[in-house]
């Protein structure tokens, strides 16, 4: 099962996500998909990991998620933004060769008994982004973050810390 959870920055997407989890497992997984690219974002990743408890297993995994120990696990994945910029990278920022890699993984992901909890900012409703380059970023996120909607049982948009359900599973 799919759940898929996207808003802005600062949200609340992830401390939602991690609460999901937990109320379904005692045991959940953490797959962060980031590379630590400065001291920066490492303190960051710092200050991620002291939040979560003891009762997390973390795997840091920038790729092939659908690959990694997950079977049958309750695993929240933060985030696609992340994800597709290590495969936008290392597909030298081919758009349509990023998004089938994606999709691939997603599809990956769907094929695995589990809970998968899969976290993605929206990043197309900001302004508009200066550069070529982001512009065309912009436009791989919203098509990955509409297949995973697709995909996905259950979609929420967070606004302001508070989920908006936009798709339910029964």
């Amino acid at each position: 099962m799919i759940v898929y959870i996207s808003g802005g920055a600062r949200s609340g997407k992830s401390g939602f996500a991690q609460e999901m989890a937990l109320k379904v497992s005692s045991a959940p997984v953490y797959v962060a998909t980031a590379k630590v690219w400065d001291e920066d974002f490492a303190a960051r990743v710092a200050r991620h990991k002291r939040e979560r408890g003891a009762e997390w297993t973390s795997i840091e995994a920038g790729a092939d998620i659908h690959l990694q120990p997950i079977k049958n696990r309750v695993v929240v994945i933060d985030c696609v933004t992340l994800w597709l910029t290590n495969l936008f990278i290392s597909y030298d920022e081919d758009i349509e060769r990023t998004l089938a890699a994606f999709k691939a993984e997603i599809d990956g992901l769907m094929a695995l008994e589990g809970t998968f909890i899969i976290i993605s900012n929206e990043i197309g409703m900001g302004v508009h982004a200066a550069t070529e380059l982001g512009r065309k970023f912009t436009d791989l996120q919203g098509w990955a973050n509409q297949y995973v909607a697709s995909k996905a049982e259950e979609a929420i948009f967070m606004v302001s810390g508070l989920p908006l359900w936009l798709k339910k599973s029964n």
